[in-house]
């Protein structure tokens, strides 16, 4: 029996968009964008997807990565420390409560399939507020516990955010499932670059300069339009 199965089998199941941690709540952003008709067809969708990819890049995919290892290492101080690092990392309050919803979730569901006491001291921290429990941190630690390698786990995590943007597109762009897939189809040949560039980064490596972005969080922070959290 090819024991690669199995790990294929989880790596499909963790990059599901149906799996129940909340993603579907949340747009990066792309319902300002849409609002303010930055992202208004295919073009500008790709583009920002693109755009939101590359700077989750090299700020969640390293810290991701790092959590990754340290599981593997079983060094829960650096576990901790990461996660707490990048919430301070980012800008915007919305960035920071859908990394800790989503992050949470997967770290109960986690708690249901591993027996692992890292990840019962992990999940007991972000419920006594100890540490914040942020998504792309237990992303690495699930993958470590699942055999899964570093590889998987960044594709994994750009998927998750491109195919986030894509399936929010599709209730508030004029955008077809066909162009979503199309830009999927594109964008997935650009992750192998940002994973040669990523892996080598540490955390005073990490940026995500793309102050637009930004700014569209602080106007829907400030705005009407609630179709998602973000």
């Amino acid at each position: 029996m090819d024991s690669r199965i199995p790990a294929l089998f989880h790596l499909l199941q963790y990059s599901d968009a149906t799996f129940p941690v909340g993603t579907f709540s949340f747009s990066n952003g792309l319902e300002t964008a849409s609002y303010e008709k930055l992202v208004h067809d295919a073009p500008t969708l790709e583009e920002y997807a693109r755009s939101a990819a590359r700077q989750a890049a090299f700020s969640d995919g390293v810290a991701a990565l790092t959590a990754y290892r340290a599981c593997k290492a079983g060094d829960y101080a650096a576990i901790k420390d990461i996660d707490s690092k990048l919430i301070l990392f980012k800008m915007n309050d919305e960035a920071r409560l859908m990394l800790k919803r989503m992050g949470k979730k997967l770290a109960e569901l986690a708690a249901r399939i591993f027996d692992a006491e890292i990840l019962k001291q992990w999940l007991a921290d972000i419920e006594a507020d100890a540490t914040p429990g942020s998504y792309p941190v237990a992303q690495g630690i699930v993958f470590a516990l699942s055999e899964l390698g570093e590889e998987d786990l960044y594709v994994s995590h750009q998927y998750g955010v491109i195919n986030m943007i894509l399936g929010a597109a599709l209730r508030c762009v004029r955008v077809s499932h066909y162009d979503t897939q199309e830009i999927l189809f594109r964008l997935a040949s650009e992750t192998p670059e940002l994973y040669e560039e990523a892996k080598d980064m540490t955390f005073e490596d990490m940026n995500c300069f793309v102050p637009e972005m930004d700014i569209l969080a602080s106007l829907h922070e400030k705005g009407n339009m609630r179709m998602f959290m973000s």
